[in-house]
């Protein structure tokens, strides 16, 4: 076993390296951005190394700082994680030539399964069923569509060098491949510095079920069964479980045979993950999707199912063991799932958020397990990935699984940062998940019923409740200035009910009605005879998973603004980012719809369009601008047909 191992990476999956690398004895290395100086990966490590400022281009990605911290700081190993680097195979040719041990496969596997067009047809090859798409590597964008059409819409675009569904896109209407494949194109640059594409058939109601397989470098194969993945956004998992309910013991010994072909069809090592897209109504008609030649995101449920670490596995093949179990000493025990937090506000169409963890509770123990890269203070920016932890529940059962899963989400507190715990709570009960009945599109059918269309009132009570008690003031002898509380008396006249200003997503004055209890973290409020209980930290509010920022409101100050906009439109950015594209100028003349300016956070794409005919009169931002979230982007002068 190495002594000394260098994590590159960071967030919760280094924090989780770190983990088993204290548990073997061995010394752990962090690395860390300007962003990440004071991440929790950084203060649990043994010890740590900054390589850079915040662009990952200049830390995370950077081979050669990476590799510099590890001569400095004697490491006989990398574990790359997931992201970044972890599935270049440049890099792993770059470790093995400075002396160090690349904990994944060899630089060829990832090379070959990296490109999905040749990933297909080496697996192929090897009698592995592939699903339908392009064939050949470097095709033009016309080259793209000509293939769309010879397979028929609807038609999905993917990065050849991707994974995590970054850059892919779903196109069902012909006449909108150009700008599809366009923008497929620059997220698969911005995403993996490749903006090769491919088009494959796309498969309604589809399953998504991958097969967790282990090599060592003796020439042993095993699959450590499957999980299911297909609860997404965008093409992005959001929930995966251990075993799939879908898979009969036949089918699943056939997919997992069918993952070891595939695995030595390409010479692997290590702990790799075969996908494949499984139609629901016959999951015999499973095909290869593709390799990821790395560890994911969800192997805690199947390291729950196992009862194996497959980070301890991942060191130990690379340090040249053998495995010690055979395929039949392979067994699943009881039913694991696992939901993904990430910095993101259902509220607002899951764009991504940011800001700083004002209060922290992470779920552990009893059955459930919290990977996570946070802690009171982290600063969440628009630089790196959303996701911030995973939530993980174990049982006998798969109810027993997702009941756990959903009280742990309730009790998960992250207030300051907007967060998706509340959605994923109520997805995990919804009836179609419950009993099962999966598939990749289910989550986008009914997102609208899992997003509360108003803010509770007891939100407001709460958040009344905090100002008033910080309004209250007592004299020292024990008399009470009546000016001075907020009760709404007047001088010779009848009190009149305090309000409030208020701004969650729109504006409202809040009347008080209920009774209240106010600690420095919590608030309670009785209304109607029912109580509401909250966690608190500044102006956040947050219970059974959802949180609110209860912003005061300044009605006159907003006025102000109106008037000044007057006869305008302003566009505002949906989230804090970059501006990646612009479209217009000042002048130019665009029409209802027309895309202007695209912004990236996080890795995602947001389209700003004008929301009518009109005339740029105002534009503040260029290439490469870093922007606010709300902050004013441009204003679109209405035609004047539209003003009359």
């Amino acid at each position: 076993m190495f002594e000394t191992v260098l994590v590159a990476n960071r967030g919760e999956i280094a924090v989780r390296v770190i983990r088993t690398l204290r548990a073997l004895g061995v010394r752990s290395v962090a690395v860390y951005s300007d962003a990440d100086a004071d991440a929790r990966h950084v203060r649990e490590a043994d010890t740590a190394v900054r390589i850079g400022p915040a662009a990952a281009a200049e830390s995370y990605l950077s081979a050669e700082r990476i590799l510099q911290a590890a001569a400095r700081t004697g490491a006989q190993a990398v574990h790359p994680g997931y992201g970044f680097l972890a599935e270049n195979a440049g890099f792993a040719r770059a470790c093995e030539a400075a002396g160090l041990v690349f904990i994944g496969p060899p630089a060829d596997a990832i090379e070959l399964m990296g490109d999905k067009i040749r990933a297909k047809e080496t697996v192929r090859a090897a009698g592995v069923p592939v699903v339908p798409g392009s064939s050949g590597t470097g095709l033009s964008d016309e080259q793209l569509a000509e293939a769309a059409r010879a397979i028929g819409m609807p038609v999905l675009l993917k990065p050849s060098a991707g994974g995590g569904g970054k850059g892919m896109r779903l196109v069902r209407e012909e006449h909108r491949l150009a700008e599809e494949i366009a923008a497929a194109r620059r997220e698969a640059r911005a995403s993996f510095g490749d903006d090769t594409l491919l088009v494959e058939r796309w498969i309604d109601t589809p399953r998504h079920i991958e097969i967790q397989i282990l090599a060592d470098g003796h020439g042993n194969v095993v699959h450590l069964g499957e999980r299911e993945c297909s609860l997404q956004r965008r093409h992005q998992k959001i929930v995966e479980e251990a075993p799939s309910v879908l898979l009969d013991e036949a089918t699943r010994a056939a997919m997992g045979e069918a993952a070891v072909q595939a695995a030595r069809s390409c010479g692997y090592r290590g702990a790799g993950t075969v996908e494949f897209i499984v139609p629901g109504g016959d999951p015999s008609a499973y095909c290869f999707m593709e390799m990821n030649t790395r560890l994911q995101v969800e192997h805690p449920v199947t390291e729950l199912v196992t009862g194996l670490d497959l980070v301890e596995w991942q060191l130990r093949v690379a340090a040249g063991e053998r495995l010690p179990f055979a395929q039949e000493d392979i067994t699943l025990t009881g039913h694991a799932v696992e939901a993904r937090l990430c910095a993101e506000d259902p509220a607002r169409g899951f764009l991504p958020t940011g800001g700083t963890v004002l209060r922290l509770r992470e779920a552990q123990g009893d059955g459930v397990r919290t990977d996570s890269g946070l802690s009171e203070g982290t600063e969440v920016g628009s630089v790196y990935d959303p996701m911030l932890s995973k939530v993980v529940a174990h049982g006998p059962d798969r109810a027993t699984a997702l009941r756990k899963l959903r009280a742990a989400l309730a009790r998960t507190v992250t207030l300051g940062v907007q967060t998706n715990a509340g959605f994923l709570r109520r997805l995990l009960a919804h009836p179609a998940v419950v009993a099962g009945e999966l598939d990749t599109g289910l989550v986008e059918r009914v997102v609208d019923e899992l997003v509360p269309a108003e803010v509770p009132e007891e939100v407001y009570e709460a958040a009344a409740a905090v100002r008033l008690d910080a309004l209250r003031v007592e004299a020292d002898g024990g008399w009470i200035d009546p000016f001075s509380v907020p009760s709404g008396w007047r001088l010779g006249g009848e009190p009149r009910p305090v309000s409030f200003h208020l701004r969650v997503t729109d504006p409202v004055e809040y009347t008080p009605r209920g009774t209240h209890t106010v600690t420095d973290d919590t608030v309670s409020v009785t209304l109607d005879g029912v109580r509401h209980t909250f966690h608190r930290a500044g102006d956040w509010l947050g219970r059974d998973g959802d949180s609110w920022h209860v912003r005061d409101h300044d009605p006159v100050a907003a006025s102000l603004r109106r008037a000044a906009h007057s006869g305008a439109d302003s566009l505002t950015a949906p989230m804090p980012g970059t501006v990646t594209v612009v479209k217009a100028a000042v002048g130019d003349r665009v029409t209802a719809g027309q895309s202007l300016l695209v912004v990236e956070a996080m890795k995602m794409e947001h389209v700003i369009s004008a929301p009518h005919a009109g005339t740029v009169t105002q534009l503040d931002v260029t290439p490469g601008t870093t922007v606010a979230m709300d902050q004013v982007l441009a204003v679109i002068e209405p035609a004047e047909e539209e003003t009359a």
